[in-house]
């Protein structure tokens, strides 16, 4: 089964065509940019072929995605000879809230919920419901699948996700924590037992997706028991530009002092936080690693917080299971920032960690684990896939549809 995987924002589409064979097999994959501009960027990269790459008006979702279908199917670039190869689509979407606990064959009904939920994440759902409805009108009666961030979380019991507030917000908003990532939390959990030769469902497990947006979880006999992202995404950890967790007194002080609006306060804990705000320097943990060799106090400041807020958070998880057995890097700095694995694993000693620091050196963008022989708990560097997640559900629910 060849499956479509989407990913939309809201002004970009993210996309990879997988054939779900008897081994999965990537055919291409490609981003849009710059949807609603005249300039707006296709970058599509067929496997085995040169990458194609056109500027152009892309007005809305559905024209990028017809671009994208065209991709395909081009005689020159094309994977395929006919859309009609295309079998599935599998789409990403943010937030799920408590309804869905599991990913979902699309329907009215589940369109409609997850419209529900727009209010929860009014920058990704939207987005999110525009691919759906794009694929509805271009490629009529293909089935769709949405697979959740928050879904994976769902397992999370009631004192792990409800926050001390008074009750009656929880029942009439449904605040509480949701967490995100989940997808890649479960896949690199998973993947890192069956490399292992262990039992997921016997592990007690800590996953750290660490990339521009992070979050650690917590994963006990194969659930997620909590997370470190919660109502939005910018709770737990210290991010690129997200400030991770904040005594909400910071917020009123601050927007009373400078006067600024809720939208201002968003802006500034969203988009002006994080080691970028802590650094003035950059968001990207690379020039932030260039700069501190080069003196930078700041830039150094800006690691030792994000290493802190990391092995805080893996200790207070292992607390919370009553220990641990697996530590997982995984994300675009987990899987190739070497010197935070470093530097947040050799801290970690008092828990059982024997750290290989020789055999962690120069790991990038591969599956390895990081601890000697005789380590009560391992660490591995573990690669994530979320697509191909987001197409194996998609394949899975299909199948069990006919």
């Amino acid at each position: 089964m060849v499956v479509l995987v989407l990913n939309c924002g809201s002004s970009s589409i993210k996309y990879q065509l997988i054939n779900m064979a008897d081994e999965s097999q990537l055919l291409a994959k490609g981003l849009v940019e710059r949807v609603g501009f005249t300039d707006a960027i296709l970058t599509h990269k067929p496997e085995g072929k040169d990458r194609y790459e056109i500027v152009t008006n892309i007005p809305d979702h559905t024209v990028g995605i017809n671009l994208i279908l065209e991709a395909l199917v081009d005689k020159n670039h094309g994977v395929i000879s006919s859309l009609n190869e295309i079998k599935a689509v599998g789409h990403r979407v943010a937030h799920g809230g408590e309804f869905f606990t599991t990913s979902s064959l699309i329907t009215d009904h589940v369109k409609s919920e997850i419209e529900k939920c727009i209010e929860l994440a009014p920058l990704h759902n939207p987005a999110n419901l525009k691919g759906i409805t794009s694929m509805e009108k271009l490629l009529p009666g293909i089935p769709q699948v949405a697979v959740f961030d928050t879904s994976f979380h769902q397992s999370m019991p009631k004192h792990s996700y409800l926050y001390a507030l008074p009750y009656e917000y929880y029942e009439n908003y449904k605040i509480r924590r949701y967490g995100f990532h989940g997808t890649s939390h479960k896949f690199v959990a998973q993947k890192a037992c069956k490399i292992l030769g262990v039992d997921f469902n016997t592990q007690k497990i800590i996953t750290c997706h660490l990339g521009n947006g992070a979050s650690i979880a917590a994963i006990q006999n194969g659930k997620s028991v909590d997370t470190s992202m919660g109502f939005t995404p910018v709770e737990g950890l210290i991010m690129g530009t997200r400030s991770g967790d904040l005594d909400a007194g910071i917020l009123l002080y601050i927007a009373e002092k400078e006067n600024l609006s809720i939208k201002q306060v968003n802006d500034v804990i969203n988009k002006k936080s994080g080691v970028c705000g802590i650094s003035g320097l950059s968001s990207d943990m690379r020039d932030l690693e260039n700069a501190a060799a080069e003196g930078n106090e700041r830039a150094q400041l800006a690691l030792n917080m994000y290493y802190y807020r990391v092995k805080k958070y893996v200790g207070a998880y292992a607390a919370a299971m009553d220990g641990v057995d697996l530590v997982i890097f995984t994300g675009g700095i987990g899987e190739n920032d070497f010197l935070l694995r470093e530097k947040v694993s050799c801290a970690l000693d008092f828990m059982g960690i024997d750290f290989d620091v020789e055999a962690n050196r120069g790991v990038r963008g591969k599956d390895k684990l990081l601890t000697k022989p005789n380590s009560k708990v391992k660490v591995m560097a573990i690669t994530t896939n979320e697509e191909l997640v987001i197409a194996t559900d998609t394949a899975n629910i299909v199948k069990g549809k006919k």
